[in-house]
């Protein structure tokens, strides 16, 4: 398993991408908002560098795990390759629903 999508980008959907990235994968992150994916990715990074800050990882880890992360505005493209989708959507049952009839 290489590929991995996460549908959601909040506060849950940008940790489990934080934790796959970190861990080699590539990761799609997928949310209907862009604004909600640039957020994202900013906490990711503030995350990264607190871990660089304490020794936990390195730079370069840091910039590997940041370019394992792909975003996409859309549920098709965004899960092409994944041999694993987690859900990670707004707690909504209609956007839920929606979200699995696609």
């Amino acid at each position: 398993m290489e590929h991995v999508s996460i549908i959601g980008a909040g506060t849950m959907g940008n940790g489990i991408a934080h934790v796959f990235a970190l861990n080699g994968f590539k990761v799609a992150l997928i949310d209907v908002n862009q604004t909600q994916l640039d957020k994202a990715l900013a906490t990711i990074a503030k995350n990264l560098d607190r871990q660089v800050a304490k020794g936990i990882i390195t730079v370069e880890k840091k910039m590997g795990t940041l370019q394992n992360i792909i975003t996409h505005t859309g549920i098709e493209k965004g899960v092409q390759e994944a041999a694993l989708v987690v859900e990670a959507a707004t707690e909504n049952i209609a956007i839920k629903l929606q979200l699995f009839q696609q």
